[in-house]
Parts: structure tokens; sequence; C-alpha cells
């Protein structure tokens, strides 16, 4: 245990996955409660957001599928389980709350898929995973929020599912440094390759530039 993090990882983990032919944008959980100061979510992640915009306008170019996911709970939370009681600010996202709405800059286009959940990783209980399939997808990148919850459990989720994963670092953002740094230091380890804004979007040029 008295080696660097860095070179102690790099003795186990220290490969990449790289990136697909066939790709999919998703954007985690970019809702009004992440950006609103009055709500218990709020995390000050403007910049994340941004980043995720650049990165989707890139997909848009690029003509590959972009997924939104929100949190959407019925209005008595008997959908919510053991989430819903664990996580208090979880009551934002009961059905027609303003703070699960989309953020100034995120309206969803008409050709963008909405994907609603109830728990953290965006393929837990949902159709994302069958979706993508058929699309042919081999590649999904993650942006989203919170790094340390709804991206990591996606990021997991999308690797065991078979995808190549890969996360924005500068699109994902979480209440707290620490958690966003060591989350997306252990996915770089074990389950995705966490690269630049500057890369995917170079990568997502080299797709079918416009």
């Amino acid at each position: 245990m008295s080696d660097g993090l860095d070179e102690n990882y790099a003795k186990a983990y220290d490969g990449k996955a790289g990136f697909g032919k066939s790709p999919a944008l998703v954007l985690i959980d970019f809702v009004e409660g992440y950006f609103d100061p009055d709500c218990d979510l709020y995390a000050d992640v403007d910049d994340a957001l941004a980043s995720a915009l650049r990165v989707r306008e890139a997909a848009h170019r690029a003509g590959i599928p972009v997924i939104l996911t929100n949190v959407v709970y019925h209005l008595t939370a008997i959908n919510g389980g053991r989430f819903f009681e664990k996580a208090s600010p979880l009551r934002y996202f009961l059905e027609g709350s303003p703070m699960g709405d989309w953020p100034k800059g995120l309206e969803p286009t008409e050709d963008e898929l909405i994907i609603s959940k109830q728990y953290p990783s965006a393929f837990f209980g949902t159709s994302l995973a069958s979706t993508l399939t058929s699309l042919g997808v081999d590649n999904v990148i993650l942006t989203g929020l919170t790094t340390s919850g709804c991206v990591r459990a996606s990021c997991v989720d999308a690797m065991s599912h078979g995808f190549i994963t890969t996360v924005v670092r500068e699109a994902c953002g979480d209440r707290h440094e620490a958690p966003h740094e060591a989350n997306l230091f252990d996915m770089q380890a074990k389950y995705a390759d966490v690269v630049s804004e500057e890369e995917i979007i170079t990568h997502l040029h080299g797709l079918n530039p416009q």
C-alpha cells in the first residue's frame, strides 16, 4: 500500500476500451433541480451542462442517437421503492414537479429519445439496453448528473450489457469535487474510458463530418 495511487492502480487496471463503430450519446438527469439554488439537489453544475450541450451538438452533427433521461415518480411514490425511501431529495421528482423539468438550453428535440426512470441507472427497469441494441449501437457515451450516482450506476450497467462505455469528464458533475473525482477515477480504472470533451468531439466529428 506504499505505492502512489496511479502507480498502484496501473499494476492491475491500465486497460483502454477505445471507441466503437456505432455510438450513442446519453445525457443523464440534466434536470432543473440540480440548477435551482433553492432546491436540496442544487449542485452548481452549469459547466457540466454547457459541456454536455456542446457534445450533444457534435452528436447531432454526426447523426448518432441522442437519449435524455429523467427521473419521474407517481404522485404517491408507489414506484419509488427503497431508493425513494433512502434518498429524500427524490421527492422533487414526483410527477409534475418543476424540479424535474429540463433546464434552459436542454429542450429535447423531436429526434431525441426520452427515457424516464425510477432508479439510478439509465438501464435498470427501462428499455434503454434493448433500444440501443436494436439500433446497432456498440458504444455508449455518457454525460450527466451526478457523477457518483446515476452516471456511475449507468456506466456499470452499460458495460455489463456489453457496450463499450465512454464517460465525458467535463460533461459530468456532482455536488462535491471529492466524489466526482473519485468516481471518475474508478470508472476509468474498471468500467469505461473517461475522456475529455475535446477528445469526444473530435471523435464524433470524424464519424460523419459536416
